[in-house]
């Protein structure tokens, strides 16, 4: 695998991806240490105890921390995303300009960005008074709000930018890259509270080895998962053009358990963080943030039921949206195939729907149990200190396989040896 990175070093173009990439993720690191003007340091660190501002932390990779310009990391970008893609399915106008090809997919990217822009300044003002609430603020008042809005407005937007420059210059999806290199930048940090936790006699090493094996075996999981697939086998109809003779080989349609990848996790990760966004522009004492504290705070039961069914349902919508069975149906007639047993047609489609949607269910359900694993991990472990758990660790070995088929997929175009012999 070393020897395969030096390789892609060696392409001109591939090495110039690899080191935009780079570079933008150590511009997104800067930034997650240049402070927001007039924040109290020290009544941030209280907040980080509590369910929506901990949780904030976990997602910006330690900037709400430091509350830096990225406090708010690409959450809002995401919410855009997930409202602009279901307004694709209602708005008769944007489900057109969804099938223009690139040229419509354009606009809509464009309309993600205003509504990123929007989304952001109004999560900003909500944070900025629950932080004047709490005394983080300086000094509070509107000048203040107003500033502490924008700016992290202005990250947001700023991270947003660096997502797409990602991945239209650089190696992998953009956004996931920059979740993935928050995740990743917090493992030293998490290592160091496990040595505590070890030295204050809170856990012993027996905790800590059937913690890493758990984790082998998460992992191990999640890469079965990821790769595993269900082929179904087409057949090509031998056809005369002109002289010569076209078809009759056999061929397969992969169709991957996992089809949604992390996408559902973040969908639903960012819709968790609403309510309590709400709570936090009323006061603590309200009847919403009294149910909230009751029945919905993090890591309660209402709340990993309503998580998982989050997570299964936003992998049915991810999947209907990005994948077509009867476009796939008509493009395997069109060159002369089949499934053999099936009609060419409409039973074709709905013979892949049947399998897609059962592959969906599948993939949706283990997304939910990684999602809500860290509760179990740290019942039977002890160890609290990388509570993390399923979640980071798909997202994180999701993100690396990906990036690291894209690689794959350069070497091979040259003839070059790649990461998978």
């Amino acid at each position: 695998m070393l020897g395969s990175f030096k390789q892609a070093f060696k392409v001109g173009d591939l090495r110039q991806k690899i080191l935009f990439t780079l570079l933008m993720l150590l511009v997104f690191r800067l930034g997650a240490h240049i402070p927001v003007p007039g924040i109290n340091a020290e009544a941030i660190q209280q907040l980080l105890r509590g369910q929506l501002f901990g949780f904030f932390d976990i997602i910006s990779g330690g900037a709400f921390k430091r509350f830096s310009i990225f406090a708010m990391s690409i959450t809002p970008y995401i919410n855009a995303s997930i409202i602009m893609q279901l307004l694709t399915i209602v708005i008769p106008k944007l489900e057109q300009l969804s099938k223009e090809g690139e040229e419509g997919r354009k606009v809509i990217a464009q309309y993600t960005r205003y509504g990123t822009v929007i989304l952001a300044f109004i999560q900003a003002i909500g944070m900025s008074a629950a932080l004047g609430r709490a005394g983080a603020v300086s000094s509070p008042g509107i000048g203040s709000y107003l500033i502490i809005a924008i700016s992290l407005t202005a990250g947001t937007a700023f991270l947003m930018w660096v997502g797409e420059m990602i991945t239209e210059k650089g190696i992998g999806n953009g956004i996931s890259l920059i979740i993935f290199a928050g995740i990743v930048s917090r493992i030293p940090g998490q290592i160091s509270g496990v040595g505590q936790e070890l030295a204050g006699g809170i856990i012993g090493y027996s905790n800590i080895l059937l913690f890493i094996i758990l984790a082998l075996l998460i992992i191990a999981a999640i890469i079965a998962v990821n790769e595993g697939q269900r082929r179904l086998p087409i057949q090509y109809a031998k056809r005369v053009v002109g002289r010569r003779l076209y078809g009759g080989q056999s061929s397969f349609l992969p169709l991957k358990i996992n089809t949604a990848g992390v996408i559902p996790i973040i969908f639903a990760m960012s819709l968790m963080m609403f309510p309590a966004t709400i709570g936090s522009w009323m006061s603590p004492s309200s009847g919403f943030n009294q149910f909230l504290n009751t029945y919905f705070h993090f890591g309660s039961i209402s709340y990993n039921i309503v998580y998982f069914a989050l997570i299964v349902f936003f992998t049915y919508f991810y999947v209907a949206i990005i994948f077509n069975p009867a476009d796939v149906a008509n493009n395997i007639k069109r060159y002369g195939g089949f499934i053999p047993g099936i009609r060419p047609g409409r039973p074709t489609a709905e013979y892949i729907d049947r399998i897609l949607s059962r592959l969906t269910l599948v993939g949706g359900i283990f997304l939910g149990l990684i999602a809500i694993l860290p509760n179990f991990v740290i019942a039977v472990t002890g160890v609290t200190s990388l509570w993390f758990g399923g979640t980071a660790l798909l997202i994180v070995v999701g993100v690396a396989l990906d990036t690291m088929k894209q690689i794959e997929s350069h070497l091979l175009l040259r003839s070059y040896e790649g990461f998978v012999k």
